[in-house]
């Protein structure tokens, strides 16, 4: 069983930047796949950035640029660097793994964007 502990979240005003961080523990084997989704009020959980154990990684279109994700396979980490941060990014940002074949959540860290 994988548990995900995040961190990082926190108020921000427009244009500011923050970093998450999501460490993973439970299994000693490198995650194939980690990084963050996020849910707005009223919205659905989306994709905001993953990372392959390849190296590989995946951004939403509106955060390409903006944010970067990262991470540290010796410990199962993974990071979220967020610069030029908008209202519109306010949202519960969750942190994924997926080891295998089923996913594993964080709990959930509030990222709010002020103008």
């Amino acid at each position: 069983q994988v548990q995900l502990v995040e961190s990082g979240g926190g108020l921000v005003q427009a244009g500011g930047s923050l970093r998450l961080s999501c460490a993973a523990s439970g299994t000693s084997l490198i995650i194939n796949t980690m990084g963050w989704y996020r849910q707005a009020p009223g919205k659905q959980r989306e994709l905001v950035a993953v990372m392959a154990r390849s190296g590989v990684t995946d951004y939403a279109n509106s955060v390409k640029g903006r944010f970067t994700v990262s991470r540290d396979y010796g410990k199962n980490t993974v990071y979220l660097q967020m610069n030029s941060l908008k209202p519109e990014d306010t949202a519960v940002y969750y942190c994924y793994a997926r080891p295998s074949f089923s996913p594993y959540w964080g709990q959930g860290t509030q990222v709010t964007v002020s103008s």
